[in-house]
C-alpha cells in the first residue's frame, strides 16, 4: 500500500486516511482501466485499407453500465464519509481549551482568552502564528478573517477549514503526539499567500504548564481562580510571626516574674532562699516552657507550609493533565 502522507497525530486522522485511500484506490483502478481499453482500441482499429469505417449511434446498455457504477460508487462513498463528517464537523466535544483564530493578510492572529476564559477581557494574549495548546486535549476554535477567505490548515491533525469575513466559524482538533506542527493557509489569499504560515506547539502537561505560567504567572492553571491549597498557603501563618509570638510570651513571663519579687520587696518581707529558689525554678520552668512552644510552632508551621505547597503542585498537575 502506498503511503505518503504526512504522519497522523489526530484522533480521526485515520478514517480520513482510509476513505483517502478508498477513493484513491477507485480512481487509480478507474484510470488503469480506461487507459487499458484505450490502448487495446487503438491497435485493434487502427487503420487498415481492406476495411470500411461502422457508422454507430451508440449502445444503450453500455451507456447505463458506465453511468450507474459511478453513481453507485459515488453513493458509497457518500454514506461511508456521513458518520466521519458528523463527527468532525457537527459535533464538537467538551473541553475548557478555546482559542480565537483570524486570517489576515498574511498572518494567522492566535487570540488566547486568558486564565478567565473570556474573550475581550483584560488578561486576553494575542500572537501571530504560534499556537501553544497541551497535548491529547480537544481544542475548540473560532475561526474568524479580516479581509478574504483562508484556509487554516493543519496537515499532520487531518484539519482544513475555510475562514470567511463576516463569520465566525466553530470547529476542534486535537494533537495526540508532542511536537512542532507546520501551519500553512491553503486558500490562494494574495501575493502573500505562500509566506502565510505558522506553527501548532502540541506540548506535553508540564511544558504547557510552563508556558501557562510564563503568560500568566499569577493564574492557576486553565483560567480557574486560585485553588484552596493555595489559599492555604497564603493564609498560613509564616514561621517569623510564630517565632516573634513564641518570644513575646516568653518576655511577658519574665517581666511577671521580676514584677512579683518587686512587690515582695516593696511589701517589706524579705525573700527567704527557699522563695527565691521557688521564683527562679518558676520562671526557668516557664522559659522551656516557652521554648517549646516557639519550636512546635515552627515545626507545625514548616509542616502546613510543605502540605499547601504538595496539594499546589498536586492541583497545577491534575489539571495540566
Amino acid at each position: 500500500m502506498l503511503r505518503w502522507l504526512p504522519e497522523d497525530v489526530s484522533p480521526y486522522g485515520a478514517g480520513i486516511d482510509s476513505l483517502f485511500y478508498l477513493i484513491y484506490y477507485i480512481t487509480a483502478a478507474a484510470f488503469i482501466l480506461v487507459t487499458a481499453l484505450m490502448i487495446i482500441f487503438l491497435y485493434q482499429y487502427r487503420h487498415n485499407d481492406n476495411r470500411r469505417a461502422i457508422y454507430t449511434h451508440g449502445n444503450t446498455s453500455l451507456e447505463l453500465v458506465w453511468t450507474i457504477i459511478p453513481a453507485l460508487v459515488f453513493i458509497g462513498l457518500g454514506l461511508a464519509s456521513k458518520s466521519l463528517w458528523e463527527e468532525i464537523k457537527l459535533t464538537i466535544p467538551e473541553t475548557d481549551q478555546v482559542i480565537q483564530i483570524t486570517g489576515k493578510q498574511f498572518n494567522w492572529e492566535i487570540l488566547y482568552p486568558g486564565p478567565d476564559g473570556e474573550f475581550e477581557t483584560g488578561d486576553d494574549y494575542q500572537v501571530d502564528n504560534d499556537i501553544h495548546v497541551p497535548v491529547s486535549k480537544p481544542i475548540r476554535v473560532l475561526l474568524k478573517s479580516r479581509d478574504v477567505i483562508h484556509s487554516l490548515f493543519l496537515p499532520n491533525l487531518r484539519f482544513k477549514q475555510d475562514t470567511m469575513p463576516g463569520r465566525t466559524i466553530e470547529a476542534w482538533f486535537q494533537a495526540n503526539k508532542p511536537g512542532k506542527y507546520e501551519m500553512p493557509c491553503a486558500e490562494l489569499c494574495g501575493f502573500g499567500h505562500s509566506g502565510m504560515k505558522g506553527w501548532l506547539y502540541a506540548d506535553t502537561p508540564e511544558d504547557y504548564a510552563a508556558w501557562f505560567k510564563k503568560r500568566w504567572p499569577d493564574a492557576a492553571l486553565n483560567g480557574a481562580p486560585a485553588s484552596e491549597a493555595q489559599e492555604e498557603v497564603a493564609a498560613a501563618p509564616s514561621a517569623e510571626s510564630n517565632v516573634e509570638a513564641g518570644d513575646q510570651t516568653l518576655g511577658q513571663t519574665i517581666e511577671a516574674a521580676a514584677s512579683a519579687a518587686a512587690d515582695m520587696q516593696a511589701a517589706g518581707a524579705a525573700p527567704t532562699e527557699a522563695a527565691g529558689e521557688a521564683v527562679a525554678e518558676a520562671a526557668q520552668e516557664t522559659t522551656e516552657a516557652a521554648e517549646e512552644t516557639v519550636e512546635a510552632a515552627v515545626e507545625q508551621t514548616q509542616e502546613d507550609g510543605d502540605t499547601a505547597a504538595a496539594s499546589v503542585e498536586d492541583a497545577v498537575e491534575e489539571a495540566a493533565e
